[in-house]
């Protein structure tokens, strides 16, 4: 975070919290392939590439209800910076080559400090529910 301060990250992804609403979340699940498109085409963001896409997953397992042991403003956060790098005109508007996407990857570097705990008890969470029933995990 380099070119955008902490203190601009965490007020721009406190900002963008703030306004999110359990709507603004199926909003996300149907841009999820626009927003990882983006991602992509971006070096400074390509590097959170995996842990977007384990915002995603949290996201859409709250959602479904399929997991709810993560409380709401994590949720919140993580959709805030998710619908931050959704916006092409924040705080240093994407057009502008070379730069446009450092504030989005200031704001979700933030959320990932932010939310650590909670996304790797997640991350563990689905890693027991994708081990095929009966077999044991092994070393």
């Amino acid at each position: 975070m380099a070119w955008i301060s902490e203190k601009t990250a965490a007020n721009e992804l406190k900002s963008q919290s703030a306004k999110v609403h359990r709507r603004d979340l199926e909003t996300l699940l149907e841009r999820q392939k626009a927003i990882e498109e983006k991602v992509k085409g971006s070096g400074r963001l390509n590097r959170f590439a995996t842990d977007i896409r384990l915002m995603f997953s949290l996201i859409r397992d709250y959602w479904q209800g399929n997991y709810r042991a993560v409380p709401w403003k994590t949720i919140a956060a993580v959709a805030g910076a998710l619908l931050y790098v959704m916006n092409p005109l924040d705080l240093i508007p994407d057009l502008i080559l070379g730069i446009g996407f450092i504030d989005d990857a200031g704001v979700v570097a933030l959320c990932l400090k932010l939310a650590e705990s909670d996304l790797h008890r997640y991350a563990a969470w689905k890693e027991l529910q994708e081990t095929p029933e009966g077999s044991t995990i092994t070393d």
